[in-house]
């Protein structure tokens, strides 16, 4: 999908690009897999911010998306493909034999009209659910689950794509878009494909208005703070932070400090790092 730019009449306007969702299709969301959704502000139930920087932004309405791909052996018509505003992914809505409905995130290169399909008779194309097991070495994923009939919880981000690298016994090695190496069990499933939208990374915002309208309030550096406020804050003219690293609001080392649990047991998964 192409990135559409416009004329400079404004300086926000120079910068500013958007998608020109000439691929999707002109309808309302399906009414029957929508789902009411309450914002926050940030705060919990004691009304106090507990997320900083939210805030405000357009009304939105939950897609129910069908992460488990539970209908089996039944192929399903792609009717649409629709956008998401609570993810950078591009949605298909398919419409099953029986006349049943469901969401699911629109693989690259799914049109309108293909059809999709899942259980472990389906075949290597793009879309089909199936188990690991079922997958060959070497075939790009996305939707991968990480506990069998949990539903799909990684590699889900427009553009994103892993690949499968290696299967023994009940594991299988899949390279994740990070460049992590990571165990999954074989009886988990996975997606055909990569993620649809891959354009979406050239898209620039263009002014502090969009960031608004998507709920993020302005966000300002500690070092224009005063002391009371921020640990960086205070000095005369633009001074340095004065601490051996940055800090957040409340003092805990953060930009580098390495926040992963030492003993998190999903450790003995990964089989090599993204830094590494």
């Amino acid at each position: 999908m192409a990135v559409k730019s416009y004329n400079p009449t404004s300086p926000a306007r120079r910068q500013m690009t958007v998608a020109d969702f000439s691929e999707l299709t002109d309808k309302q969301p399906e009414k029957n897999l929508l789902v009411k959704r309450s914002k926050t502000g940030g705060r919990n139930s004691y009304g106090r911010i507990t997320v900083r920087h939210k805030g405000g932004g357009n009304k939105r309405k939950i897609r129910i998306i069908d992460w488990k791909r539970t209908k089996e052996g039944m192929k399903a018509k792609v009717v649409a493909l629709e956008y998401d505003p609570n993810r950078t992914a591009y949605l298909a809505l398919l419409q099953y034999l029986d006349g049943e409905k469901a969401y699911i995130l629109a693989p690259e290169g799914l049109k309108v009209g293909s059809f999709v399909e899942a259980g472990p008779e389906s075949d290597i194309v793009t879309g089909n659910c199936l188990k690991i097991e079922n997958i060959p070495v070497g075939t790009i994923i996305h939707n991968i689950e990480l506990k069998p009939g949990k539903g799909a919880q990684m590699v889900r981000t427009a553009g994103a794509g892993a690949q499968l690298m290696a299967k023994e016994e009940k594991y299988a090695q899949v390279r994740l878009p990070s460049g992590e190496v990571r165990m999954v069990a074989v009886n988990c499933k996975a997606t055909i494909g990569n993620v649809g939208n891959s354009e979406h990374e050239n898209i620039s915002i263009g002014k502090a208005g969009r960031k608004r309208h998507m709920g993020i309030r302005p966000t300002v550096r500690g070092v224009v703070m005063n002391p009371n406020d921020h640990p960086h804050g205070g000095g005369e003219g633009k001074s340095p932070i004065g601490k051996p690293g940055p800090v957040t609001p409340w003092g805990v080392p953060t930009l580098g400090k390495k926040t992963r649990d030492r003993k998190k047991p999903s450790d003995k998964y990964i089989v090599r790092r993204r830094n590494k």
